[in-house]
């Protein structure tokens, strides 16, 4: 008997440790010290198992308590909402039960022939091959089920939780059937009910996973639209400094030309002083990048008065004469969000490594873009944000490389030990 015991031990550590897997996958704020919420739930509940096997018999009634353990643990542990607490519950239970004992169950009777018992001291118990075979399989499909959930990060709303809590109460009812058979009723063949209850439990993983999916579609749909927001309100910022610059050039030539009379008739001190301050502050306009697209040239501009601020040596070598096959939030997209991205690698860096080089001209029948920058070494390339606000961050390149896309384009991403570099390559139609 004292293998049967030790079997229940291990059986219950396995246990613990789907619980475990399962709070890692679907909880990811810790209520207490984090090391605290995720040792208590799977040690609380390898305790209470202990007991209810060895100490208190009661039968299949005891899946009713564990059931409020794992929800009730999951809760104090972790904040979550209660359906995601449901969810951890359900997944928990069914790869325990359902997943594990019942499909193994299913399995060995074939095996065996329906001759899964033998005696031990005067008790009815399951074989002692079928107990290992049974953890055996429960260990795989944990090893499964964390490589498809451990980067579970959609939220499944109230409502698909529900209609998931529905086909969970199926698998349960029919669950609790066949273990009341065997541990209340001592009825031997279940075999029946543990092949239902399999058939189930592939019916609710076929829900959640539905779920999951409707989630996921739910949420890159609210991504798109604030992809689309942003887009927009960065194209209209553009479009409005375009007026105020198209305003200022207006008066630039008119302006400078009465410089030069207030020079000239008023000779004192004051007044060349005065002259020249107001030409330093239209300096900038006689160093107008000229593109040869009116807009990429207040982007280029913007930008360029941007890397000053941060002391970002920048440098645009840009002839877009003859592009005129793109459009202005194209335009917008791949210069702004590439250049955004440069100015902040390099606000990383001392002052004098920071340096921005952008090119782009046509090359026979082919746009080439080019926009380099320095990057502090050890960095590794990635294309992903490095904010914490993963959900608004992150869209620059999907968005780079979408538009580029739009044109029959390719892009490209280049590290060497210190330089990050952008390579676009466009067709000209």
């Amino acid at each position: 008997m004292w293998l049967y015991n030790l079997l229940d031990i291990v059986a219950t550590i396995t246990e613990a440790a789907i619980f475990y897997v399962m709070t890692l996958c679907f909880c990811k704020t810790c209520r207490f010290q984090k090391v605290i919420s995720r040792i208590i739930p799977p040690v609380v509940y390898a305790m209470a198992v202990i007991v209810m096997t060895f100490l208190a018999d009661m039968g299949a009634y005891r899946l009713f308590v564990l059931l409020a353990l794992l929800i009730g643990l999951t809760l104090l542990c972790y904040e979550v909402s209660f359906h995601r607490a449901l969810i951890v519950m359900e997944l928990s239970y069914l790869l325990i039960i359902p997943f594990t004992e019942s499909v193994g169950l299913s399995i060995m009777d074939f095996v065996y022939h329906g001759n899964i018992m033998t005696q031990v001291d005067g008790t009815a118990i399951i074989k002692w091959q079928i107990y290992v075979f049974i953890m055996l399989l429960r260990l795989l499909f944990l090893m499964v089920t964390y490589r498809l959930l451990k980067n579970f990060k959609y939220d499944i709303l109230a409502k698909d939780a529900a209609i998931v809590s529905i086909s969970f109460l199926l698998v349960f009812g029919v669950s609790f059937a066949s273990t009341y058979g065997y541990l209340n009723l001592r009825t031997s063949d279940t075999s029946l009910l543990d092949l239902s209850t399999s058939v189930l439990g592939v019916v609710f993983i076929v829900q959640f996973l539905y779920s999951r999916n409707v989630s996921y579609l739910r949420e890159q749909g609210q991504r798109d639209k604030m992809q689309i927001a942003q887009l927009q309100q960065q194209f209209a910022y553009y479009q409005e400094k375009m007026k105020d610059e198209e305003r200022v050039r207006s008066i630039y030539h008119d302006l400078k030309n009465h410089l030069l009379v207030m020079e000239s008739s008023q000779n004192t001190k004051e007044t060349r002083q005065m002259a020249e301050t107001l030409r330093s502050q239209i300096a900038d306009y006689e160093d107008y990048v000229h593109t040869g697209n009116e807009f990429l040239d207040i982007i280029l501009k913007d930008k360029a008065v941007k890397a000053h601020e941060k002391q970002i040596d920048f440098s645009a070598m840009v002839d877009f004469h003859g592009i005129g096959f793109m459009e202005p939030l194209d335009i917008s997209t791949i210069f702004g969000n590439a250049i955004d991205n440069a100015i902040e690698a390099s606000e990383n860096l001392p002052e004098y490594k920071r340096l921005i080089t952008v090119k782009a001209e046509r090359v026979r029948d082919m746009l080439l873009i080019t926009i380099e920058n320095n990057m502090s070494p050890g960095n590794h390339l990635t294309e992903e944000t490095t904010k914490k606000d993963r959900f608004v961050h992150g869209f620059g390149i999907p968005n780079i490389k979408k538009a580029v896309e739009k044109y029959g384009g390719q892009c490209s991403f280049q590290q060497e030990e210190r330089t990050y570099r952008l390579n676009i390559l466009i067709p000209c139609p």
